[in-house]
C-alpha cells in the first residue's frame, strides 16, 4: 500500500501532552483522522481514555474523523476549551 505524509498541528492541551506543536506522520493511503487519533492514543498514555477524536479539521476545514486523508494534508485535532 502506498504511503503518504500528513502534517499534524497540536494546540492547547494536546500540545502539552504530545510535547511539540507540529509533526509529520507517514500513513498508509486511505488512512483517516480516526486512524491518526488511535495512533496518538497508543503513543501517549494521557490520551488513552479518549476513544473518540475531538473536533477535527483538515486543511482548515472541519471534517468527519472518518474522512480519507491525502498526501500533504494538514490535520488538526481541536481540543475542547474550558474557561470562564
Amino acid at each position: 500500500m502506498p504511503a503518504m505524509k500528513v502534517r499534524l498541528l497540536y494546540f492547547a492541551v494536546l500540545r502539552d501532552i504530545i510535547g511539540e506543536s507540529a509533526s509529520v506522520v507517514t500513513l498508509d493511503e486511505g488512512a483517516s483522522p480516526r486512524d491518526v487519533w488511535k495512533r496518538l492514543r497508543e503513543t501517549h498514555t494521557r490520551l488513552a481514555g479518549y476513544e473518540h477524536p475531538p473536533l477535527t479539521a483538515v486543511n482548515e476545514s472541519y471534517v468527519s474523523p472518518d474522512e480519507a486523508l491525502h498526501d500533504g494534508d494538514e490535520l488538526v485535532f481541536i481540543p475542547p476549551v474550558a474557561g470562564g
